[in-house]
């Protein structure tokens, strides 16, 4: 195989071939390197690389098994790490230039998680400025672009994650979501993702000196984008493994037993209020349909409030930000991080004192509801944001800007803010007047069910098909996207 069609290559379609001797590891993560060398320059989503170890580490896979050693499930599957996750020897930089010198005493569990499972890290990916846009830009490293065009936002906070994935540079990449920054990005860039479920994923970073907030711990997982859903199936199983830095962490099996067929699906349009654009309802009407041919029984019905859940959950998170972090984007922010986050607490008004305490206990109440009703209907097909994907920097145009990008969000952190797992996946190529641009829907699961809204995903991406192949088409066409 050539270089190019081995960057192609998915995680699942790398690891049989890696493992059968057809690929070395070598090769693969030659070709992932190649390929972030070609289009990164104009991306700029990879803003630390990791060649030189990535390559050492491919040859040590690979004489492994040559000695006739056990290969790992993700056996030389180049991956990305988002720059706001510890990586022994890299800066956790979070985007920040104070902490550009903040290097990574050890790997957090899921750098270590990835690399026992063989996977190879050739690249730490951009995030905004302390992780806390659906934007990527910061003044240390700058822009991530859309590997779709400069017509709309590569999204946040994982946007160098998204965006690399998607234009090929690695089959997987790390990223990790406290209010949409798994699924921002993943319907930015038409990638596919399932934010797990808090407990799944075992988090903590060795760097830090001080434990974060307890909405921030109950609100933050951590994941992986790819390109086709089966590879989520693939990943996700060596992500969940334990580790002991993580004492909520819990080891439950990445599957469990199967539900009763056909599987009812409740499918909602609701926006609450927000207007539902043309291209978002046919990308959920094709997403029904493709359940529906799949066996599924989709009843459109009402759904639990996810206003009232959403909001009080992210005015609960703005009031922890605005305790424990507010003085440190002060310090150490960009002004233009100090007036998002400004215009942040306008939109959100944060809960203080005994308010908070109180919206973070009825966070029971608002989970206790949608448990009740996933009883009758184990899986939720629903809007992501009502409108196609914005454009770069909206989110700096003052109130309508950030009500546009974060206040429409509500299907995005009400899932956040009650733990549930939601995949992410794309159901519709809208070609819209600024250029074409992805359309995701969400899939909500019970909790521990990631497995249910990931086999949803892939019934949908089986009739819609891999939106990479459009995007690769299109990066091939001089003109139409910023690397060429």
């Amino acid at each position: 195989m050539n270089s190019t069609e081995i960057w192609q290559l998915s995680a699942s379609e790398t690891v049989e071939k890696t493992r059968s001797g057809d690929l070395s590891a070598e090769a693969t993560v030659d070709a992932a390197l190649d390929r972030m060398e070609s289009v990164n320059p104009a991306l700029n989503a990879v803003v630390n690389s990791c060649a030189d170890d990535a390559r050492a580490h491919a040859r040590v896979l690979d004489k492994a098994r040559a000695a006739g050693d056990p290969c790992g499930p993700l056996h030389g599957v180049p991956v990305t790490v988002k720059i706001n996750v510890d990586q022994k020897g890299y800066a956790t930089s979070n985007g920040i230039p104070a902490l550009k010198d903040l290097i990574a005493p050890d790997d957090a569990p899921v750098v270590r998680n990835l690399q026992r499972a063989g996977a190879v890290i050739i690249g730490r990916t951009n995030t905004p400025e302390f992780s806390f846009r659906a934007d990527t830009d910061n003044p240390l490293f700058g822009r991530t672009h859309n590997p779709w065009g400069d017509h709309v936002s590569a999204g946040g906070s994982s946007g160098g994650a998204g965006a690399a994935v998607m234009a090929g540079i690695g089959a997987l990449a790390h990223g990790n979501d406290i209010g949409g920054s798994l699924r921002f990005p993943a319907a930015a860039n038409g990638a596919v993702t399932v934010k797990p479920g808090i407990g799944r994923v075992p988090a903590w970073n060795p760097s830090q000196s001080a434990e974060r907030g307890m909405l921030a711990q109950s609100m933050s997982v951590q994941g992986v984008f790819a390109r086709t859903a089966q590879d989520l199936h693939l990943s996700m199983p060596s992500l969940i493994a334990a580790d002991p830095r993580d004492p909520f962490h819990v080891p439950m099996p990445w599957r469990l037993d199967p539900l009763e067929k056909p599987l009812r699906v409740a499918f909602t349009r609701e926006t609450y209020g927000y207007d539902l654009h043309p291209e978002v309802d046919a990308a959920l009407l094709s997403a029904r349909d493709a359940l529906t041919d799949a066996g599924y029984q989709v009843e459109e019905v009402e759904t639990p409030d996810v206003f009232a859940s959403g909001r009080a959950g992210y005015r609960a998170l703005m009031g922890e930000v605005y305790s424990m972090m507010k003085a440190d984007v002060d310090h150490i922010g960009s002004q233009q991080i100090r007036d998002i986050f400004a215009t942040y607490f306008q939109e959100f008004p944060p809960y203080l004192g005994q308010g908070l305490l109180e919206m973070m206990a009825k966070r029971s109440f608002f989970t206790r509801e949608w448990t009740m009703f996933q009883q009758r209907y184990p899986l939720a097909l629903t809007p992501f944001l009502p409108q196609p994907f914005f454009r770069p920097d909206r989110d700096t145009e003052g109130a309508e800007g950030v009500h546009e990008v974060l206040g429409s969000a509500v299907w995005s952190y009400s899932m956040n803010f009650m733990g549930l797992p939601a995949a992410s996946v794309p159901a519709r190529l809208a070609r819209l007047p600024a250029g074409d641009q992805p359309i995701n829907v969400q899939i909500v699961a019970p909790r521990w069910r990631e497995d249910l809204a990931v086999d949803a995903a892939l019934s949908i991406e089986k009739r819609v098909g891999r939106m990479c192949c459009h995007l690769w088409q299109r990066m091939a066409r001089p003109g139409l996207s910023p690397q060429l």
